[in-house]
């Protein structure tokens, strides 16, 4: 790899690992960049998980060192999520670089809504607690983990949509968003590297700036940081969906 695109990687993942802390989405900034350097759309899909799986590793870490961990609320949800991510990922390991390409741009455009919803610069407005059946809370996972298994980029939001749906409180939310991401990924990761779409050169460069973001991202959650972060990931949704489709 060229010293340049050893350096973005690094720089770019630092800035993925925040923004996926701090809310969700930060892989809309890093697949496109391994695109950038010449991974083919599969591959830079497979890559990426690993840098993701250590910048949730580091997070949690962060998180439990400042007094907050999601680990014991992060379990009744982990088993649905893991079976779906595991039929993901064999599912999208299928699919040709073309093809991802394609899809994930749409997938960027559809992420637009939740990540507006909340509002450009405010906070969510808490809810009442509300519980879900268990048959539902079951289904509503298993398809964030199928989600996540195949695409990755923003299940940390569709995660925390669904935990903010219960009232959590976000710097909680955040918190269990992190191990369930690490986890989702930690399923897929081996899928990935049997199907020889893991390009580990890049990978290692992107993962020293993901496990620097989760840090960082950490502690900017636990102040109040995701306020911050939401528009400026709206626009990064729209650039970058507009790029894998070819629109310019």
């Amino acid at each position: 790899m060229e010293p340049l695109h050893i350096a973005l990687l690094v720089g770019v993942g630092g800035v993925a690992g925040v923004i996926n802390t701090l809310a969700g989405g930060g892989s809309l900034l890093s697949v496109p960049l391994l695109v950038f350097v010449g991974l083919p759309g599969d591959l830079a899909n497979g890559t990426n998980r690993i840098g993701v799986a250590v910048q949730c590793a580091t997070a949690t870490w962060r998180f439990r060192a400042e007094g907050i961990s999601g680990l014991s609320r992060a379990l009744p949800v982990l088993v649905p999520v893991c079976l779906g991510s595991l039929i993901g990922a064999a599912a999208i390991s299928q699919l040709g670089a073309t093809q991802f390409e394609r899809l994930f741009g749409i997938v960027m455009l559809l992420l637009l809504y939740p990540t507006l919803r909340g509002g450009l610069g405010e906070p969510r407005s808490r809810e009442p607690a509300r519980t879900w059946p268990a048959p539902l809370r079951f289904g509503v996972f298993f398809v964030i983990g199928l989600y996540g298994g195949a695409v990755q980029a923003g299940v940390g939001l569709l995660l925390i949509v669904a935990l903010d749906h219960s009232g959590i409180d976000l710097v909680l939310a955040n918190s269990i968003k992190v191990v369930v991401v690490m986890v989702l990924t930690l399923v897929a990761v081996p899928v990935f590297i049997l199907e020889g779409q893991v390009v580990w050169g890049p990978a290692i460069a992107l993962t020293a700036g993901f496990a620097t973001g989760g840090i960082a991202g950490a502690r900017l959650a636990i102040h109040g940081g995701e306020r911050l972060i939401r528009p400026a990931l709206a626009v990064a949704v729209v650039a970058l969906a507009g790029r894998m489709l070819d629109l310019y």
